[in-house]
């Protein structure tokens, strides 16, 4: 299934590996980067923003899937063939906007933010994004079940479904009678842009955060959190990386994911070093908190977790 912002972990993941290399000061200025891009005077909070404010939302930057003007376009658009919506054409909905607060003075979730990553991921290496991430970690770690959703021919993807009443009008299943997704999932990009099942997620997590998905001492940037609005309780986020210490079992690290069709989580628990992913192939009911199936299935598997006491 198509895994959404899990795909997040991934690309904090790459920035990270880039770190250790020397080739990124995750403190240094994105206008070192980006700069040069016609359209970078026109970000809001441009020359103030570093790549670490992107990983932990804290950049001030507004989220372009939450701009009435993309959810139109989407509306519109979202039949043709090919993604007409580039990198370039997601970060547009967000210029000439006003910042929502000085960087790192705030919190707000920036899709927006994790395609200026990308950008970054390929102006510091000179390739695309999509090969870093598969020779780095889909390739090395065996994740022989994730792959990138950069198109709409999509092998063994299940269908998705969701409401008749979607805020994009998009029909009630994800894919035609041919196989391929009525829309392209590639719009995407970093700020999910992978297909997994919950196996391979909970691999991933594993080796992400006991310190084994990249070589060199990485958590500790990994984990370095800020705390989200206190509406959401004791929930922090790292790089890429939601941190909850209010769980009946403890502490977990890890993310949520969602795209029309499609729900998931992973998480990791600190004290029992166990992994969990799970994925529902439909979001009614879930996106507005209507149904408690997600909430449901995270605390019974919570549970064996406790009665198992296992890795």
């Amino acid at each position: 299934m198509l895994a959404a912002s899990i795909g997040k972990t991934f690309v904090s993941a790459t920035v990270l590996a880039l770190e250790q290399e020397g080739q990124i000061d995750l403190d240094g200025y994105i206008s070192d980067w980006l700069g040069d891009e016609e359209w970078f005077h026109r970000l809001p909070n441009g020359d103030a923003v570093t790549v670490r404010h992107l990983l932990s939302h804290t950049s001030g930057i507004a989220n372009h899937v939450d701009d009435p003007a993309f959810a139109a376009d989407f509306r519109e658009r979202w039949a043709e063939p090919e993604n007409s919506f580039t990198p370039q054409a997601l970060i547009g909905y967000v210029l000439d906007q006003p910042p929502l607060f000085k960087p790192g003075e705030g919190w707000a979730y920036s899709d927006t933010g994790y395609v200026l990553l990308g950008l970054i991921i390929e102006k510091t290496t000179g390739r695309s994004y999509y090969e870093e991430v598969t020779d780095r970690f889909l390739v090395r770690l065996d994740l022989a079940l994730t792959s990138p959703s950069d198109r709409r021919d999509l092998p063994n993807l299940a269908t998705g479904y969701m409401s008749p009443e979607n805020q994009f009008g998009l029909p009630e299943r994800t894919m035609g009678t041919d196989g391929l997704m009525h829309w392209n999932p590639a719009i995407e990009w970093t700020g999910g842009g992978l297909v997994s099942n919950s196996l391979d997620l909970s691999r991933w997590a594993k080796a992400l955060f006991e310190g084994r998905a990249i070589e060199g001492d990485y958590l500790e940037d990994l984990l370095l959190e800020v705390q989200i609005d206190a509406d959401y309780g004791d929930v922090g986020y790292g790089a890429g990386v939601s941190i909850h210490r209010e769980s009946p079992i403890g502490t977990w690290y890890g993310h949520s994911g969602w795209i029309p069709g499609y729900t998931s989580t992973l998480r990791y628990y600190v004290d029992q070093k166990a992994a969990l992913a799970f994925q529902i192939n439909t979001d009614i009911g879930i996106v507005d908190g209507s149904t408690d199936l997600y909430d449901a299935m995270a605390s019974r598997l919570e549970k064996i977790i406790a009665e198992t006491g296992t890795e």
